[in-house]
């Protein structure tokens, strides 16, 4: 496996709207590239591009140093899933799978290796027309994973999927990396990209924002501790002191921002206060997300509703 997604000064414009503009980023084999950005951040437009259904106003998007058009045999070396409800209601999960399979020169029996893997192959002879959101979800990785591709690239694969089902995709594309594949992931499920990426690509208004590994993004945030003590109040009084941020949360503790857990404990230690918990916790990507993001974020909301907005209640 050799998968590789190239995007160098890539640009789309329509009409005045500069969509996707100037963004250069790299998803190499082996890796779980995560692809990030708000609402009309131009993520969309950019995989539309990558995969050859947009052409771009200037700059390039290549798989394997090729231009999607470019590629002998397209389905063999990238895998797609864009829209997991674009499919014929009327046809079965087999049906359909052999059709996309005769269309990519992909042998018959791929068709019953990639049933088996996404968990399908017991809804082979059923009619899609009757399927959930996630059961077309785990349809449509299966046509990406049709033609065993050294690419994928995947928008939004977890929607709709139960728990198990995301723990499942999580598992899968982990291996796949694990193989060599190059993997291009987009989901606005941070908690799921902080499991499963290695890199993030974020963009805001087109551009590039961030491309660095999950750590090196979640290392950013502020030092966290939750504390909880017997004298709460004078600690909390005393770390604020000492320029942390303190704020309550559930259970009767605190959580501690600006001050590692040994500094906590060294000034509890120095003004007699006895710790009942000191526990780190672990630095969020949608923390590190939003905080990269939130000058380009096109539909804000107020933080709270003012009085005297809602209707439709009368005391």
């Amino acid at each position: 496996m050799a998968g590789m997604i190239e995007v160098r000064e890539l640009c789309k414009r329509y009409g005045s709207t500069m969509a996707v503009d100037h963004l250069s980023f790299v998803a190499p084999p082996g890796v779980v590239t995560g692809f990030l950005g708000p609402n009309g951040a131009g993520k969309s437009t950019t995989l539309r591009m990558i995969l050859g259904l947009d052409a771009p106003t200037s700059g390039s998007a290549t798989v394997n140093g090729r231009a999607y058009r470019d590629l002998a045999a397209p389905m063999r070396e990238v895998g797609a899933l864009l829209d997991a409800t674009a499919v014929h209601g009327a046809r079965t999960v087999a049906g359909h799978l052999r059709w996309i399979a005769k269309a990519g020169n992909v042998p018959r029996r791929r068709v019953d290796e990639v049933l088996e893997l996404v968990g399908l192959a017991g809804a082979a002879g059923r009619r899609i027309g009757g399927f959930s959101l996630g059961m077309q979800q785990r349809l449509g990785i299966a046509v990406a994973l049709l033609g065993d591709p050294a690419t994928l690239v995947l928008d939004e694969p977890v929607n709709g999927l139960d728990p198990s089902g995301i723990a499942w995709i999580r598992g899968l594309l982990r291996d796949l990396a694990r193989q060599g594949r190059a993997i291009l992931l987009s989901s606005h499920l941070m908690s799921e990209m902080q499991a499963t990426a290695d890199r993030v690509v974020v963009i805001g208004s087109g551009r590039l924002i961030a491309d660095a590994s999950v750590r090196e993004l979640t290392a950013q945030s502020q030092p966290r501790v939750r504390v909880v003590a017997a004298s709460l109040d004078r600690l909390s009084a005393v770390l604020r002191g000492a320029r942390a941020t303190v704020s309550p949360t559930e259970g009767g503790a605190v959580v501690v921002e600006g001050l590692d857990g040994a500094r906590i404990s060294a000034i509890a230690a120095a003004h007699d206060i006895a710790l009942d918990e000191l526990t780190p916790e672990r630095p969020s990507l949608e923390e590190a997300y939003l905080h990269l993001t939130r000058e380009t974020t096109q539909y804000r909301q107020p933080d709270r509703i003012p009085v005297g907005t809602t209707k439709g209640h009368q005391s």
